[in-house]
């Protein structure tokens, strides 16, 4: 008896090589990177930091601010070690003062 194998289209779906993130940039920091968003391509599997040193290629003042920064994915405050899925927005917060 021939072994059958199953169609192509009945393979478990992949995990994405890459994913896309909108990144929202806040007060100061929107003024330090000279944009209030930006879309982010990393690989899958990245996390917060992994954006954040990807983001500081381009702008090295970003790295100097990182420990200082809130994070927030898709709306909830997260530390820097959480992991981004495609699609996600990542907000970057500074801290703020005032009364």
């Amino acid at each position: 008896m021939a072994e059958t194998k199953p169609p192509p289209s009945a393979s478990p779906a992949e995990a994405p090589a890459a994913i896309s993130v909108r990144v929202l940039f806040f007060a100061s920091l929107a003024d330090l990177m000279g944009e209030r968003r930006r879309n982010l391509n990393l690989p899958a599997g990245s996390t917060i930091a992994d954006a954040l040193r990807d983001m500081a290629t381009d702008v090295p003042d970003l790295a100097v601010r990182a420990p200082h920064v809130s994070f927030a994915v898709n709306e909830a405050f997260v530390t820097a070690d959480a992991p981004l899925s495609d699609g996600d927005e990542l907000a970057l917060i500074p801290p703020v003062s005032g009364g």
